[in-house]
């Protein structure tokens, strides 16, 4: 056997002479770091060198770049305003401690980012050294005190110049070492602090102390380190910057008056996480100059996760990942997942597997039902070149569908998004999945919309569609044009925006007044009768259509000429617009399946697990993970001594009630180890037991206990009591 190779864990360490790498600046850092995950890729060569990947990579690394930008941007008001407190606060007085409450939100690890964030860019300016004490670190004052002042002298800022020498690199690593923990105190700090930061022309720096998780301290340790800080404010400019995830009562009910009355508090408020979440959809996800997107269930999805689990803008980001890992993944046909150029450029590295993926697309077959002549049905399933052919064209199509779709979107949602109650949602991320999930239009709560619309006042309504109008030329300016075929998708919107424009200058100009105006009935019957001509009435449902042809025709007779403008407005728009281009995935041109993901149960079955079911698959059929001969079974309930013991006892255990008595359980594990062993051998050492057989027994219990399937019982001190059914 290998000495490296062992079924337990362990790290095997070979000291071939290796000596410790030297600092970098933060730009060499990481284009060395950028270099190794290149270099050391745990993908194989002839998986990165496929166009799936190629386009993955490309696809990420633009999404990924404008996420980090976004949320650089939303937090860049925070930052500033907390650098200038605390830049301000080392210059001002010294009597009590400056503190900044930086309200966060409820999910701590996504605001992590933040403080690491703010930390950098200290550093960066020279105006502070930064300590950041996690709770988990602090579970006595010792060695929160430790902790700090180990923080502040040993952590290496990223400005720290990279220009000396090894020699000098090296005894000051020597200097460092000579600090231990326990030499870690107040006194030591200001020793250091005097030594770098007091001589005269030094540029005196604030000691930033941030803790990111405060409701997780200790109540008492909290209080004595404020309490040390502030008695240290006169020699050292201690800040203090604590992450509040819940509210600032939090800290007033933390902070007795002897405490809170020794800091100066002023509070921070950082953007909500849902606020994010909203942002983060509408420029990104949802932005047209991305080809790949998400199918109305697979946003609804992700939102609930966020909405009802963690509440985590870093998570939802990782299940969209996941998503579009799935959605290129699936095969080289999806690379065309990319811009139009681009997807050309790709369809000649298509492979015959590769055409046969696109034909098995559910869309592919309306596509080919449509087609009249049957010489070019036949070459389109059979002929992959003449289907070649044909790809720019749908390609192009698909492409246009969602142009077309996001820029209807933006009108749609400045027309309804502010309605009373918001029938159809008031973001934009809901009317997307209204829109793609089924036709809009169909829905009661479109139907109450329009109902509202109806009922405007003239001038509320003008406004409201001019600003819809005004929104979505805007739209067009500065998102669609700049994009391959945005000059078409642009022309077709402006028509329809420039008709609309017409349409909506006859309301400005039309009256209150009613005119009698012949109108063609809507209602058709079998025979045309003369509406007042109810005495010929066969049946009372020819009753009831003649009743409702008389009131409709009554009420349009009525309509003032400003309802009747009203009506060709929102008649044009749901025409021209809604039913056009705000059509259901089902509804949309061939091959988009190729620019939409729609695998739900995938994603449910990844990123929402069942730890439950997982363990009793593993535990029941250890052949399911590990994938070995010995364990493979033949039925579900059968026990073979080749079984891991946790397995072994596992199984048996599922055949106890809810009491197991542990003699009879070390029996049934014993027979079962010794099942191909002499049948007279195990009768006569019935009564002894191989402490070796005892000690895997005793073992196995251990872990199915520390797993929670079982416990002992205090009624019986053998018995173990079962606590899963």
């Amino acid at each position: 056997m290998d000495p490296t190779i062992s079924v337990s864990k362990g790290c095997f360490v070979y000291k071939n002479g290796a000596t410790r790498a030297n600092r970098k600046s933060p730009a060499k850092r990481k284009n060395a770091v950028q270099a190794s995950e290149v270099k050391s890729s745990l993908l194989g060569k002839e998986l990165t060198s496929q166009p799936l990947y190629v386009a993955y990579t490309e696809c990420w690394q633009q999404l990924h770049s404008h996420i980090a930008q976004l949320q650089a941007e939303s937090n860049a008001r925070t930052l500033e305003q907390l650098e200038m407190f605390v830049t301000g606060a080392g210059e001002g007085s010294r009597d009590i401690l400056p503190t900044a409450a930086l309200l966060t939100g409820i999910n701590q690890p996504d605001h992590l980012k933040q403080f690491e964030s703010f930390t950098r860019h200290l550093h960066a300016r020279q105006a502070a050294r930064v300590c950041v004490l996690q709770s988990r670190d602090c579970a006595t004052l010792k060695a929160a005190v430790e902790s700090m002042v180990y923080n502040l002298m040993e952590t290496l800022p990223a400005d720290e110049p990279d220009d000396e020498d090894d020699e000098d690199e090296r005894e000051r690593d020597c200097e460092r070492k000579r600090l231990r923990r326990s030499q870690c105190t107040m006194k030591q700090l200001n020793l250091w602090y005097d030594n770098n930061f007091g001589g005269d022309g030094v540029k005196r720096r604030v000691l930033v102390v941030i803790l990111p998780d405060f409701e997780c301290f200790s109540a008492s340790v909290l209080q004595d380190l404020i309490l040390i800080l502030s008695a240290q404010c006169a020699r050292l400019p201690f800040v203090l910057v604590l992450g509040v995830a819940t509210a600032i009562t939090a800290v007033h009910s933390t902070l007795p008056c002897h405490v809170s009355s020794k800091i100066k508090l002023r509070v921070f408020q950082t953007q909500p996480a849902p606020t994010g979440l909203n942002e983060l959809i509408d420029k990104v996800l949802l932005s047209p100059k991305y080809a790949f997107h998400l199918s109305g269930k697979a946003l609804k999805f992700l939102t609930h996760i966020f909405l009802y689990y963690d509440f985590s803008i870093q998570g939802f980001i990782q299940g969209f990942k996941y998503c579009l890992m799935e959605h290129y993944f699936a095969g080289n046909a999806f690379a065309l997942c990319t811009n139009y150029n681009k997807a050309l450029g790709r369809i000649q590295q298509l492979t015959h597997d590769d055409m046969e993926t696109i034909r098995r697309l559910s869309s592919f077959r309306p596509y080919v039902e449509q087609i009249n002549d049957c010489k070019r049905i036949i070459a389109v399933l059979t002929d992959d070149d003449y289907l070649k052919k044909k790809l720019p064209q749908l390609l192009r199509d698909c492409l246009l569908y969602f142009m077309l779709f996001r820029s209807c979107l933006e009108f749609f949602t400045e027309l309804v998004g502010d309605l009373p109650r918001c029938p159809l949602g008031k973001l934009r991320r809901e009317l997307y999945v209204n829109c793609l999930n089924k036709p809009i239009t169909l829905q009661a709560e479109y139907k109450e919309c329009w109902q509202m619309l109806g009922f405007m006042a003239k001038d509320e309504f003008i406004a409201k569609v001019s600003k819809a109008i005004a929104c979505t030329e805007q739209f067009l300016t500065e998102q669609i044009l700049p994009l391959e075929l945005g000059d078409a998708c642009s022309a077709e919107m402006r028509t329809e925006l420039h008709t609309l424009k017409k349409l909506l200058d006859d309301v400005e100009l039309a009256t209150m007044e009613s005119h009698a105006v012949a109108i063609e009935s809507t209602c058709h019957l079998t025979d045309a009768r003369p509406l007042g001509d109810l005495t010929q009435v066969a049946s009372r449902q020819e009753l009831k259509e003649q009743l409702l042809q008389r009131s409709k025709h009554e009420k349009q007779q009525s309509l003032s000429e400003y309802a009747r403008a009203l009506h060709k407005v929102l008649e044009h728009i749901e025409t021209h617009l809604v039913l056009t281009h705000l059509r259901p995935l089902q509804n949309a041109p061939p091959l988009h399946e190729l620019f939409v993901f729609s695998d739900i149960s995938t994603v449910r079955r990844n990123i929402i697990g069942a730890p439950r079911a997982a363990l009793h698959t593993a535990l029941n059929n250890p052949h399911f993970y590990m994938q070995c001969k010995c364990c493979e079974l033949q039925d579900q309930t059968q026990l073979v001594s080749t079984m891991p013991d946790l397995s072994v006892v596992y199984k048996l255990h599922l055949e106890c009630g809810r009491m197991i008595n542990l003699f009879d359980w070390l029996q049934a594990f014993r027979s079962v180890l010794r099942a191909g062993d002499e049948r007279d051998e195990l009768e006569s050492n019935q009564e002894q037991v191989d402490p070796q057989v005892q000690a895997r027994f005793t073992r196995a219990v251990a872990e199915l206990q520390f797993l929670g399937y079982i416990k002992m019982s205090k009624r019986k001190t053998d018995h173990a009591t079962r606590l899963t059914w």
